[in-house]
């Protein structure tokens, strides 16, 4: 099941989401209820994490009509909408938090110049976004900031929603919190550098990566929610980026030297996670930093990764 939120951004709407149409959940509902003569308990929600296992009041319900309407696909549901013309909405508007893994793949480590260590000798990298002005919905564009506009780089990554308030999981457990999956793009400034007639410090070239992650526009996320129930093996998708229609990353998610598991463990064994929460798992080799090509305004980019979906982004001046 793939769940999205479709606009207009003042009056969202949940709806169950494919590559041919977007339809939405209570006019599904009643469709379903038309035909089959069974009322379903939907929640009065615009959360989807309250349609989402493994805690979602309205997941037993909202999953029904998934599969019926997959089993139906020719029946035309009231408001339903192509999905190439559908106002797609960030599918989680406003997580409590976005954490994200900085080098969980081990040819992207070595492609910026580092060296991957194993699993075993090391521990994830772990930092955060602000999540009320860098999420950004599917089709609306990342900002080249005119602050420092010249370095301005992709990231694809497979995201995990939490769906239940968890805290020191253990791996083998740790599946049991994840309502579904989703994509971001990690959009990152490679060269910012403030004041530069600055004194140099040991820490300077760490916070100058870690402020370029934080700019405005900088985590395009969408366009929905897979279902956990939907994907059986969160390290068996395959990722692929494309900017104007050139594939520049094309990996999958089983060359992740953390797995899902393993990092909802680690950063449960530090913060409480709840529900909405995002963790972007990392990104694969290809990004633009490896071969000095960056983002510029009128580029596209469309990411896309196995049984959720395409997320586009165009690329404007701020």
């Amino acid at each position: 099941m793939r769940l999205c939120r479709v606009g207009p951004e003042s009056k969202p709407r949940i709806a169950f989401y494919d590559e041919r149409r977007v339809v939405p959940l209570p006019e599904a509902a009643v469709a379903y209820y038309g035909r089959s003569g069974k009322r379903l308990a939907l929640p009065d929600s615009l959360d989807l994490i309250d349609f989402l296992p493994p805690a979602g009041a309205g997941f037993t319900s909202a999953r029904a009509v998934a599969d019926w309407l997959a089993a139906n696909p020719a029946i035309a549901v009231p408001d339903q909408v192509d999905t190439a013309k559908a106002e797609l909405l960030v599918p989680i508007p406003r997580p409590n938090k976005i954490f994200l893994l900085a080098g969980n793949y081990a040819e992207h480590i070595q492609e910026g110049g580092g060296i991957a260590a194993e699993r075993a000798e090391t521990f994830p990298y772990v930092f955060m976004k602000p999540p009320s002005t860098t999420l950004t919905h599917p089709g609306k564009p990342v900002r080249i900031p005119k602050l420092s506009p010249d370095a301005i780089d992709w990231e694809l990554e497979l995201a995990v929603v939490i769906g239940k308030r968890c805290k020191a999981v253990r791996e083998a457990d740790a599946l049991k919190c994840v309502a579904g999956y989703t994509i971001i793009n990690d959009i990152s400034n490679r060269r910012f550098r403030p004041n530069p007639n600055r004194k140099q410090r040991e820490k300077d070239a760490f916070f100058d990566w870690l402020h370029g992650k934080w700019f405005d526009t900088f985590c395009p996320c969408g366009p929905c929610i897979t279902s956990a129930d939907a994907i059986a093996d969160p390290q068996a998708l395959t990722l692929e980026l494309r900017v104007n229609e050139a594939v520049k990353q094309n990996a999958s998610t089983k060359q992740m030297i953390f797995p899902v598991a393993a990092l909802v463990e680690f950063v449960s064994s530090m913060v409480t996670l709840e529900p909405g929460d995002l963790i972007s798992t990392g990104t694969p080799a290809g990004v633009g930093h490896s071969s000095g090509t960056y983002l510029k305004t009128g580029d596209v980019m469309t990411g896309s990764i196995s049984g959720i979906g395409v997320l586009m982004t165009p690329v404007a001046a701020e």
